[in-house]
């Protein structure tokens, strides 16, 4: 992405003085810019003799990321792209399909997050033609190239998903990735990949099963038209 610096000319609140203050948190570019924590570079921006004016530049330049970056479709264009051109897929499992008003959508991008054994890989199948496409693990594929919590490695990640998203929505297909379960805090589990990857997807949902037995339940976590913490059950067979 563009360095601070190309942008000074159009935007004078992003002087060298903003420039030199990113700096000093390690933020060159918009995309430094995009992966620090703002919270904390606010916080020590009011630290800062001439904080109004750092604190203004923050917002400025947040408001030229949105410009730059806007939604493919607003609402009432989304809204009539879904009625036309976006089908429903079956996952084949029909309390899933309840569940989830038909199944999952083209043009989206669906994550089932869950431990081992827990019927991720027995979800959704397509047919010959192109409808759907299935990243079994996408932790597997991108977890190598983090690096820890470096910026470099999260920002692959962050243009993995959204191109994803492209892909589903350009082509028209669903796009539905499977993601493990990692210890969280105090041993309990959490989705793989973390907070800048729960953004991503369109839907998310999260399956368990039942210890000694086939039954597995599932709760969306995260759906544009669903409410959060609806479970079905369903049966899985190994």
């Amino acid at each position: 992405m563009a360095p601070l610096k190309s942008l000074e000319a159009r935007y004078p609140l992003l002087d060298s003085n903003f420039q030199s203050f990113c700096a000093s948190n390690g933020i060159f570019t918009v995309e430094d810019f995009l992966l620090h924590d703002l919270s904390v570079l606010t916080a020590f921006a009011e630290q800062q003799p001439n904080s109004d004016r750092l604190k203004e530049g923050i917002t400025q330049l947040l408001s030229i990321i949105d410009r730059q970056h806007q939604p493919w479709l607003n609402g009432l264009q989304l809204l009539e792209d879904a009625r036309q051109n976006k089908h429903v897929l079956s996952t084949g499992f029909e309390e899933i399909d309840k569940l989830l008003g038909g199944g999952v959508r083209e043009g989206q991008l669906t994550e089932l997050v869950g431990p081992s054994s827990s019927g991720k890989t027995q979800g959704p199948k397509g047919d010959c033609k192109v409808q759907m496409l299935i990243v079994d693990s996408i932790s597997s594929l991108i977890t190598h190239v983090l690096g820890g919590s470096g910026p470099q490695g999260h920002a692959l990640m962050t243009a993995a998903g959204f191109l994803l998203k492209k892909l589903a929505h350009e082509h028209n297909i669903a796009v539905l990735v499977t993601n493990h379960m990692v210890a969280g805090e105090g041993g309990t589990l959490k989705p793989a990949l973390g907070e800048s990857w729960k953004s991503i997807p369109h839907v998310r949902l999260l399956l368990s099963r039942d210890p000694g037995n086939k039954i597995s339940n599932i709760s969306i976590l995260k759906h544009p038209s669903l409410a959060s913490g609806e479970v079905a059950r369903f049966v899985i067979d190994d």
